[in-house]
């Protein structure tokens, strides 16, 4: 009976008979041994036994041969053992007349429960087992896809990382922090290195790269990372922008940097599974008060536990694996930490200073409003626009100001600086007498608190003519006084007498130019006075 036409129960009676107890009975057979003899010896029906010889004759079997050859058995066990019929109900045959609705459905994307509800409004009652079950064997839905196992690659070459939740770390009593873990893994060993961190951020990860080169003892020539921020900057599958601090970080140890392709956990497979190790075997059920606590806890596991298991794939313990077969071929560790800089972009203020880290610093070149990038480490801060340096300042602490003079405008440099040298010069440089006179305006234990005097003459000289201002300034040192005021009211009086004896208009015009209009047009002139 052909299996398709045997009922359930029919087949539920037979014991599905294997490869083993088939070539036995050919066996048995080929010595001569009866029908009834196999029956007894092997629990099998004589009628069982004289169709698998009769199968295995029209195979080409030798009841007198000298062995019994693997495509008699394989014949034999083809057509003996009973296939499992394909017993669908009314559900499945329904979904069979609405084959092409349901696989146009599916290619544009829409899910199992949505379809089901569009045939559930045509009148179709499918339970959704049914149409799950219909959708995997005749639609291909949900089936896993086809994979090959990739070469683990040169020893000590790779080195794979990705993030992943810990859990929380703190008292049992107040409030607890959630703790993410950097996992590292190795592509031929499977050394698994676990770094707690509170977040992802650049100087967290650059640590955890740190730690895990002193867990390591060398540094390897390649790490495969996934697409966090700290790392890269724009994902793209050809060509990924990488983050210029950790790019610069990479070049500092000598290792080079492939991201994976973003949403493809199959780039980093080695680290993949690693994450949840760490999680569920490393750090949970532990009671870690504080975040030092936590990272003593899981270094210590990736030693003893993680480090010292029996590697499912490889069969071997990690630690002792990588101390034997990567090690060696690793770069050299790093003899001392890296000073992980701030990278910044800043907008010049109108002070002529960017600040970087709460502190700031001049710029040079009147670049008022323009941005330039700011890389600072503990020692230096560098101040590029366009790729060019434009100026390199000491880091100061929070709340410093690192300033040069020249980067300020000339006209400001003095009072910005107080600088009492500067304004001497100015002064000097508009006259021998001027020069004198501001000097002896600043000759004081507290000079700039004079400054403004000193400036206040220089303004004078600007308006009226340094000459008229020697001049004053000559006559005023004579009588000893050192008074702006007395100097600049001696030289609008020697002009008014100039305007007078040249029968120009006086000094007033003149003191204040902004009035563009005679001051008697501004007279309130009343009705009596049109009378």
């Amino acid at each position: 009976m052909h299996p398709s036409s045997q009922t359930r129960e029919e087949v539920q009676m037979f014991r599905e008979v294997s490869m083993a107890e088939i070539r036995e009975v050919l066996r048995l057979r080929q010595q001569g041994r009866s029908l009834h003899a196999i029956e007894r010896l092997l629990s099998l029906d004589r009628k069982t036994i004289r169709r698998y010889v009769e199968l295995a004759t029209a195979a080409g079997f030798d009841p007198k041969g000298d062995a019994v050859s693997e495509a008699a058995v394989s014949a034999v066990l083809a057509r003996a053992r009973p296939g499992r019929p394909a017993w669908h109900g009314e559900s499945w045959a329904e979904l069979g007349r609405h084959h092409m609705f349901l696989k146009a459905r599916l290619d544009t994307g829409l899910t199992l429960t949505k379809i089901q509800t569009l045939l559930g409004r045509q009148g179709i009652v499918i339970p959704y087992r049914t149409l799950q079950r219909y959708a995997a064997a005749e639609l291909g839905w949900g089936g896993r896809r086809e994979t090959v196992p990739v070469a683990d690659g040169e020893p000590g070459h790779e080195l794979q990382a990705d993030f992943g939740r810990l859990g929380k770390v703190g008292r049992a009593v107040g409030p607890r922090r959630l703790v993410k873990g950097l996992a590292l893994t190795p592509c031929v060993s499977r050394y698994t290195f676990c770094w707690p961190t509170y977040g992802e951020t650049l100087p967290e990860v650059i640590e955890g790269f740190e730690e895990a080169w002193d867990f390591y003892g060398g540094v390897f020539r390649v790490v495969i990372v996934d697409n966090f921020k700290a790392v890269v900057d724009r994902a793209d599958p050809l060509n990924p922008r990488l983050n210029p601090g950790f790019l610069e970080y990479a070049q500092a140890r000598g290792f080079v940097v492939d991201p994976c392709i973003i949403a493809s956990p199959t780039q980093k497979p080695r680290v993949e599974r690693a994450v949840p190790y760490c999680r569920n075997s490393g750090f949970a059920g532990e009671d870690f008060p504080d975040l030092e606590r936590a990272r003593e806890g899981m270094l210590r596991w990736s030693l003893e536990e993680a480090g010292m298991r029996i590697h499912g794939t490889t069969q071997r313990r990690p630690r002792e694996h990588f101390l034997e077969v990567e090690q060696g071929h690793l770069l050299p560790a790093p003899t001392a930490r890296y000073d992980v800089p701030i990278y910044a972009r800043s907008k010049v203020a109108r002070d002529h200073h960017i600040e970087v880290a709460r502190a700031v610093y001049s710029v040079p070149g009147g670049r008022v409003g323009q941005h330039v990038d700011v890389r600072a480490d503990s020692r230096l801060v560098r101040i590029l626009q366009h790729g060019q340096l434009l100026r390199e300042h000491p880091r100061q602490p929070p709340g410093g100001r690192s300033t040069y003079p020249e980067d300020l405008p000339e006209y400001k440099r003095g009072y910005a600086l107080r600088d009492i040298e500067y304004l001497k010069r100015q002064a000097a440089a508009q006259g021998e007498q001027i020069g004198i006179y501001a000097a002896r305006l600043l000759d004081d234990p507290l000079p700039w608190t004079r400054m403004r005097k000193v400036y206040r003459l220089l303004s004078v000289a600007k308006r009226f003519g340094a000459e008229r201002v020697e001049h004053a300034c000559r006559r005023t040192l004579e009588l000893g006084v050192v008074d702006v005021t007395r100097v600049q009211r001696m030289v609008e009086r020697a002009l008014e007498q100039e305007n007078r004896e040249a029968g120009r208009p006086l000094l007033a015009p003149v003191l204040h130019p902004r009035f563009a209009r005679d001051p008697s047009e501004f007279a309130v002139i009343k009705e009596d006075d049109h009378a």
